[in-house]
């Protein structure tokens, strides 16, 4: 484990809390004791189960597996773990209608190859270079550019 600071269990640990952390931001406290909630909690789509993946078979579903995890340093998967916030923050406050302008939907922003926490200047910038590659009239595949404006458009709203 030259790299690596942890060990599969305690990675495995560590996500479990983050999942619980979570389901109190969004839902809060009282998710856990209710047990009509718990029922309707497998209905729910959790911003977890989008980014780990905790099974020794990657499925492909989620954005990082466990052995990507485990073969982490600290900085990467504090990283990470700063990227999940993120998105569940803002999946929270999306649902709860106060979305700030200064936040931009992180999943449109990895579609330009953009970090989460990236400016409205990295924005525009990787927008026209994407413009550019996928024009029509520059040689590029017309449903793309359609497809990059429409985000776009999402993005600047």
């Amino acid at each position: 484990m030259p790299g690596n600071c942890h060990t599969r269990e305690e990675i495995k640990r560590k996500l479990r809390k983050l999942k619980k952390v979570e389901i109190k931001i969004r839902f809060g406290n009282s998710a856990f004791a209710d047990k009509e909630f718990s029922e309707k909690m497998k209905n729910v789509k959790l911003v977890w189960d989008d980014f780990f993946d905790l099974n020794e078979a990657y499925r492909g579903r989620s954005k990082y597996s466990l052995s990507e995890l485990v073969s982490m340093n600290r900085d990467e998967l504090k990283e990470v773990i700063s990227e999940f916030f993120f998105n569940v923050y803002y999946t929270y406050y999306k649902e709860n209608g106060i979305i700030s302008n200064s936040m931009y939907d992180p999943e449109i922003l990895s579609h330009f190859g953009l970090p989460y926490d990236a400016d409205i200047n990295a924005i525009k910038k990787r927008f026209r270079e994407l413009a550019k590659k996928y024009h029509p009239d520059a040689g590029g595949d017309s449903a793309k550019f359609i497809e990059l404006m429409e985000s776009y458009k999402k993005l600047i709203r």
